[in-house]
């Protein structure tokens, strides 16, 4: 069985539970967002981190239209079984970008352990299909 990998999309500065990931057998993947609204992604269409990750955690700033749209590409660009939580300020501007969150893990909060358990065992459940 190939090694799940779980991407994690994070602010330089911020902090995310990335041993509980690892404790659960996941290799982490971790991407602080563009510097200057250069992510491959967007630019390239293609992001090798993206390609490989199983699972996302997106916690750059939905109010930042750059960061928009990395979240629009990986819904459009990764398979349908792959899990993405996304980290809202709050509920508030999780209403304002309801459409593209549809059908996505929402949390206004950081991640705690419950939280990202639910996402792994998300991807162990696509992992075994």
């Amino acid at each position: 069985m190939v090694e799940s990998k779980i991407l994690i999309d994070i602010p330089r500065g911020t902090e995310i539970n990335q041993q509980f990931l690892e404790d659960c057998g996941h290799a982490v993947l971790v991407c602080h967002g563009p510097d200057h609204d250069d992510c491959p992604l967007v630019t390239e269409g293609s992001c090798r981190m993206a390609e490989e990750a199983h699972g996302i955690v997106f916690m750059l700033d939905l109010d930042r239209p750059h960061h928009l749209e990395i979240l629009e590409r990986y819904r459009t660009m990764l398979k349908e079984d792959v899990p993405i939580g996304v980290v809202v300020k709050s509920m508030e501007q999780a209403a304002n970008h309801s459409d593209l969150l549809t059908g996505l893990r929402v949390w206004d909060h950081e991640p705690a352990a419950g939280d990202l358990d639910a996402l792994v065992a998300e991807v162990e459940a696509a992992d075994l299909d």
